[in-house]
C-alpha cells in the first residue's frame, strides 16, 4: 500500500462524493495504492451514510469510522493513524478546500526526498481577513517558539512517513502540533510545499476565534508536554528547589541578624514582626508543593496508561 489517507470529517455530507471521486482519479492516474480512511466525528447530518455508500461504491479503496460523540479533528486523526497501513500517510479536510492534485507531489517529497514530513503551505488563501490575520499571527508564535520555519501549522493537508504516525501520540487539539510532536519524537527533516486553496463549496466554516485562544493554550502544552511530559521532576523539581532555598535564605539572614544583634547588645525585634519572615515561610511551602508536584507527577509519568479512549460506534 503506497498510501493512506486520513479525512476527518464533521456534516461534510455534501463534499465527500466529490472529494473521493477526485482522489479516486488521481491516485489512478500516478498509478498509486490508495486507501481512503473516512473519520466521521459525530456528525448530525447524513454524512455518515455517504461513508457508508462510498465503502460499498470503491470496494476496499474506503474505510470508515464513525464516533459516537464529537470528540474533536485530535481524536479522529489519532484513531486514523491507527489504522493506517500506506508507507505514506496523507492528511487532508473533507470541505473540498484541499486538493487531491497535491497528492502525488507530497507522497513524492516523504518516499522519495526522504522527508519526515511534508506540510502543506496556503500561500494564496481564500478566507477572509478575520481569518487570515490570526492564523498570520498564530503561525509566526509558533514559528518562534518551536523553531519549526513552517509558514502553515494549521493546514490540514500534510504527508507524513508511516513510523512518523504510528510514533506520536495525538490528543486533547494537538493536530496543529503533529510537526512539533513530530520532530521531539526524532523526526527531525520536516519540509514544506505551496499547495492549492480553493474556495469552501459545500457547508459552513468552522473556525472561530475561541480557536485562536486555545490555540496558543495549546502551544503552550504541547511545548510543555513534550520537554517535561515523560520528566516532571525536571521542572517542577528545580523550581520548588529554587523557591525552598529563597525562602531558607531569607529565614538563616533573619535568624544570623538576630543572632548577631542579641550578641552585640543590640536592638532586636521579633522575626515574626519582619516582612521577610513571612515571605521566605511562604516561598518554602511554595517550594516543597512544587518539589511534591514533580515528585508526583514522576509516579504518574511511569504509571500512565492510554490517555485517549474514543468511543468509536461502527466501522466500514
Amino acid at each position: 500500500m503506497d498510501i493512506s489517507i486520513i479525512i476527518p470529517l464533521y456534516n461534510e455530507e455534501d463534499s465527500l462524493p466529490e472529494l473521493v471521486a477526485w482522489i479516486k482519479r488521481v491516485v489512478d492516474q500516478h498509478q498509486l495504492g490508495c486507501e481512503v480512511i473516512m473519520v466521521d466525528d459525530g456528525s448530525v447530518d447524513g454524512s455518515w451514510g455517504v461513508v457508508q455508500q462510498l465503502a460499498t461504491e470503491y470496494g476496499g479503496m474506503v474505510r470508515g469510522i464513525r464516533f459516537q460523540h464529537n470528540y474533536g479533528k485530535s481524536a479522529a486523526l489519532f484513531c486514523g493513524f491507527e489504522m493506517a497501513q500506506g508507507k505514506v500517510v496523507i492528511t487532508m479536510d473533507a470541505d473540498l478546500q484541499d486538493s487531491p492534485d497535491e497528492i502525488p507531489e507530497l507522497y513524492r517529497m516523504v518516499a522519495v526526498e526522504g522527508y519526515d514530513v511534508a506540510s502543506g503551505w496556503k500561500k494564496k488563501r481564500y478566507d477572509p481577513i478575520d481569518k487570515r490575520l490570526p492564523s498570520k499571527l498564530y503561525n509566526a508564535t509558533v514559528r518562534f517558539i518551536t523553531g519549526i520555519k513552517l509558514h502553515d501549522f494549521n493546514c490540514g493537508l500534510k504527508a507524513y512517513k508511516k513510523k512518523v504516525v504510528k510514533s506520536i501520540e495525538v490528543f486533547g487539539d494537538m493536530h496543529r502540533y503533529i510537526p512539533v510532536l513530530a520532530k521531539q519524537a526524532g523526526f527531525k527533516k520536516i519540509g514544506e510545499r505551496v499547495v492549492q486553496h480553493r474556495p469552501r463549496k459545500y457547508g459552513e466554516s468552522k473556525f472561530g476565534w475561541q480557536r485562536l485562544v486555545t490555540g496558543f493554550l495549546d502551544l503552550l502544552s504541547v511545548v510543555f508536554l513534550t520537554k517535561f511530559g515523560k520528566k516532571p521532576m525536571h521542572f517542577f523539581g528545580v523550581l520548588g528547589t529554587l523557591m525552598f532555598l529563597i525562602g531558607l535564605a531569607m529565614a538563616v539572614y533573619l535568624g544570623a541578624s538576630k543572632i548577631y544583634r542579641l550578641n552585640h547588645s543590640l536592638p532586636a525585634t521579633l522575626i515574626t514582626n519582619s516582612p521577610y519572615f513571612f515571605i521566605g515561610l511562604t516561598a518554602m511551602i511554595i517550594g516543597t508543593l512544587l518539589f511534591m508536584s514533580g515528585y508526583l507527577g514522576e509516579l504518574i509519568a511511569r504509571n500512565a496508561g492510554d490517555r485517549n479512549l474514543y468511543l468509536i460506534e461502527e466501522k466500514v
